[in-house]
């Protein structure tokens, strides 16, 4: 064990370092226990027992503080705290090297590499037991607790988690407003000092909200420091546990772990041996190197499943984008007062606006079948919709009974027909045990009309009232929803839970998630031109997201008269999105008939992939711009996006990444000069180019825009 000394008073200086360091212990004194670093040797970690045998880290960056020393522990309900009063019984260090293969993924294969220091504490007045295990990569540091079995410490309930993240200055952070029930804000940028008189304004209305702070922030939180670090807090392999949020000391820069209450005011119920979700610190000097790391997946189990032959990627359109826009509606009559067991749909009127009937979908089926699309999502297919909205009702879906306009048997039939797959919707209103109750036949009666996934959605208060969708026992039924759909095969696209925190490694199935503000909000008033800067250094660090990009008709007035939003985006840069927002699940939102119009910009949707052999991040700056190529899986076609804030810009791009001497085409959709996300959105052109690795392109951006571009080998002439 590696031991220092810190300030030792004048009266111990000249006593040998034995018996200081025992007279130290004696008189309180703090003894640093021991340090690992990251394999390339730029990351250091420490860790120290100060005054009392309180456990505390410290984390640095090429010398540079990235997490001054900073407090670790817990306060127990009913019990004596975990936060003082321990001595090192064991500490071991190891290192560890593999590379694995995703399901799916950014890339082909992820490297796993770490060194790790495991310290057993032992509380001496309690004889409980607690250990940190760290694990220090080259891009960053995890580390959680873990609680082994033992006499004095069984069955505990948690008061809060007491972790903290002492940064080195007023940061410049990209945060949402501290919520146990969304993630659905605009982000806001600013000074740490600046957050409590930006809050009040940072809190717009959702349909199901509870903020709990003027200072409070959720992870992922992203920061940069003034002299160019780059600082990303979250939390990997969120299992059995609440979700963390961060509370702000605005004086001193303190940032302290904030765990999702249960109803009663609890923040969790563990019994030993348990372990907490591990604690992630992302760190570097250049932007883009935040979004190529891979730690909150490495800091995930492997998959659980043996056989995941079932599990694909998917391009699908869907029944959705013309409700939201308040085109149609969801709803098959517009009767109220309805009770799924004493309601017979047949006897009521329908209201004409009704988008999921068997004629209308037919339509979406044969546009992706006529361009190559997986899927066809439809929502508002089932009974219920009528009142279920804000009324708390806990039986509101049954979530297998068709409305009458709507045929399940002949949509599978026909689906089948044209080799596409139907996508179910199961929206639960936030009732989650009537969800569990019919989960399972749900699940079967999926399974017996040929649907292989489905998106969920969790809108409103959790019930049993008092729950929250961030609280431990939520948390518990996403993954129960998500283990039962693999037992029946099934994917899930949940919308509305709890941010990903890299579980899709170990639950391939989990195929994507909303948990932020995605396009939807583009028809509720719209949001930031900077938004899809941001999300990629924030919501997308721990899993990949359903933003449902691709809008070609960004005014929704064409749509609804009635609707005067407007998509805040350039069509050129909702191509863009394809590729700067990464998901295996990805959806061409806008309707049929705005693609018809624009049929060679919609090329570039047909066209780029959904999942991926590498990504480079080539250019990135958090809330400016995000430039970002990909290569498609099992082939060498590279696909490039680009999106910037309201600013505009001139992007430059380097394609070194392609195979040296070998020729390529590139086709890129751009902004025209005269576009702008809100006053010329559609002006794009189209051109293609020839280029090899030694290629350079300067390429405009709009305001608010963005471009895209396909890059194939070049034909070889005969």
């Amino acid at each position: 064990m590696l031991l220092r000394l810190r300030t030792v008073p004048a009266f111990l200086q000249k006593v040998p370092q034995a018996l200081t360091i025992f007279c130290l212990i004696l008189l309180g004194y703090g003894v640093k226990a021991e340090e690992i670093k990251s394999p390339n040797g730029q990351l250091t970690l420490e860790f120290s027992l100060q005054r009392g045998g309180v456990p505390t880290y410290h984390l640095t960056y090429k010398g540079r503080d990235v997490i001054k020393p900073s407090k670790l522990g817990f306060d127990l309900k009913n019990a004596p705290s975990l936060t003082s009063g321990f001595a090192v019984a064991e500490s071991k260090q190891r290192t560890f090297d593999e590379s694995w293969q995703p399901v799916w993924g950014e890339v082909k294969t992820i490297r796993n590499h770490y060194n790790e220091l495991a310290v057993t504490l032992t509380q001496a007045a309690t004889s409980r037991i607690i250990r940190v295990r760290f694990r220090v990569f080259d891009d960053g540091l995890g580390f959680r607790y873990e609680f082994p079995k033992q006499d004095k410490l069984t069955h505990f309930v948690v008061k809060e988690e007491r972790t903290q993240f002492a940064l080195a200055g007023d940061h410049k952070a990209f945060w949402l407003p501290g919520d146990y029930d969304t993630q659905e804000y605009n982000t806001t940028t600013s000074k740490l000092s600046q957050v409590r008189a930006l809050m009040k304004a940072a809190v717009t209305p959702n349909a199901s909200q509870t903020t709990f702070s003027p200072t409070g922030v959720q992870t992922p939180l992203m920061l940069k420091s003034q002299d160019g670090l780059y600082i990303n807090l979250h939390e990997a392999a969120l299992i059995d546990y609440s979700t963390m949020s961060l509370e702000l000391d605005d004086k001193n820069f303190i940032l302290e772990t904030h765990l999702t209450p249960d109803a009663a005011g609890d923040k969790g119920f563990l019994q030993t041996p348990a372990n907490s979700p591990w604690r992630t610190v992302v760190v570097s000097d250049r932007a883009g190197d935040i979004l190529e790391s891979h730690l909150i997946l490495n800091l995930n189990e492997p998959t659980k499943y043996k056989d995941v032959s079932w599990i694909k990627p998917v391009k699908y359109v869907g029944v959705w984008w013309e409700m939201i826009t308040g085109r149609s509606t969801w709803a098959y009559t517009d009767a109220t007062n309805i009770k799924l067991d004493s309601t017979d749909y047949r006897t009521l009127k329908p209201n004409g606006r009704h988008a999921a009937n068997t004629a209308h979908v037919k339509e979406y089926i044969d546009f992706a079948a006529k361009h190559g699309f997986d899927a066809v999502l439809v929502e508002g297919w089932n009974v219920g919709w009528e009142d279920w909205f804000g009324e708390h009702k806990d039986y509101v879906f049954d979530f297998v009974t068709p409305y009458p306009d709507f045929d399940v048997q002949e949509l599978h039939r026909y689906a089948a027909g044209k080799n596409v797959k139907l996508i179910m919707h199961h929206e639960t209103s936030g009732a989650v045990r009537n969800y569990e109750r019919h989960l399972e036949a749900a699940y079967k009666f999926m399974a017996d009309n040929g649907y292989n996934a489905v998106k969920s959605g969790y809108v409103g208060d959790i019930l049993p009232l008092g729950q929250h969708h961030y609280s431990q026992w939520t948390n518990n039924h996403y993954l129960y929803a998500l283990t039962e759909a693999a037992k029946y095969h099934i994917m899930v696209n949940a919308h509305e839970a709890v941010r990903p925190t890299g579980l899709a490694r170990t639950y391939p199935n989990l195929i994507g998630n909303e948990a932020a503000r995605g396009t939807e909000y583009e028809a509720f008033g719209g949001n930031n031109p900077d938004h899809t800067t941001i999300l990629p250094f924030t919501r997308l660090m721990g899993g990949p997201m359903d933003y449902t990009p691709g809008i070609f008709q960004t005014q929704i007035s064409a749509l609804n008269p009635e609707n005067k939003s407007f998509v805040h985006s350039t069509l050129a840069r909702q191509l863009a999105l394809y590729v700067t927002m990464y998901s295996p699940l990805q959806m061409a939102a806008d309707l049929p008939e705005n693609y018809n119009k624009h049929l060679d910009a919609f090329q570039f949707i047909k066209d780029v992939a959904v999942d991926w052999d590498d990504t480079k991040v080539l250019e990135a700056e958090p809330g400016d711009y995000v430039t970002i190529a990909r290569k498609a899986k099992g082939k060498n076609s590279w696909f490039i996006g680009s999106s910037c804030d309201e600013n505009g810009r001139t992007s430059t791009v380097n394609f070194s990444f392609l195979d040296p001497g070998k020729p390529y085409v590139a086709t890129i959709y751009a902004d025209a000069r005269n576009a702008h996300y809100e006053k010329n959105p559609q002006a794009y052109t189209i051109r293609k180019v020839n280029v090899t690795s030694k290629s350079r392109l300067a390429q405009y951006c709009a305001p608010g825009g963005g471009y895209a571009i396909s890059v194939v080998p070049a034909t070889t002439r005969r």
